[in-house]
């Protein structure tokens, strides 16, 4: 045979061998992460509940998913194992002020374009009429309710199946 015809299984198994090498260090990176657990670590399970480690077994975990709620997973199950700044985000929404020297920035930018003027001017600017979005006309308004609707439907266009136009 020549080196041609076998070119293409020789980058086919060396493609293969690539990616069973990858995912295997996928999979040893995601065991030493799940055998350094301690309790008191924040985690977050393949279901996506987050939870914290009570206890560590040789294959399982005692997590404490709240007051007084202990679930027993296998190590297999732990997606994740969360630093204590990232577990108190998510869970107790408590953010970490990394700079807390630093300006904050404001939400809006109303702060930025303020001027010296007073704060009646723009409350002057507001008008309280309401907004005319042109979906009634004046005179559709003041129609009584009980008043003849032939004018409306033949207004509107009628609704046909389709093939009565087209013979």
């Amino acid at each position: 045979m020549s080196l041609v015809t076998l070119l293409p299984f020789i980058v086919l198994i060396g493609a293969m061998f690539l990616m069973t090498r990858s995912a295997k260090r996928k999979q040893q990176q995601a065991a030493t992460m799940r055998n350094q657990m301690q309790p008191g670590s924040g985690i977050r399970t393949i279901g996506g509940m987050y939870a914290t480690v009570k206890e560590v077994n040789d294959d399982t975990v005692l997590v404490d998913a709240g007051p007084g709620v202990e679930l027993l997973f296998a190590k297999n199950a732990i997606a994740t194992v969360l630093s204590d700044d990232e577990y108190n985000r998510i869970v107790h929404g408590i953010e970490h002020d990394l700079k807390s020297d630093a300006d904050i920035v404001p939400d809006d930018a109303s702060s930025l374009t303020e001027t010296d003027e007073p704060a009646a001017d723009a409350s002057a600017a507001s008008d309280d009429k309401p907004i005319d979005l042109g979906k009634k006309d004046a005179a559709e308004a003041e129609e009584p309710a009980d008043a003849p609707t032939e004018a409306k439907t033949d207004a509107e266009p009628k609704k046909t199946d389709g093939d009565s136009e087209a013979k």
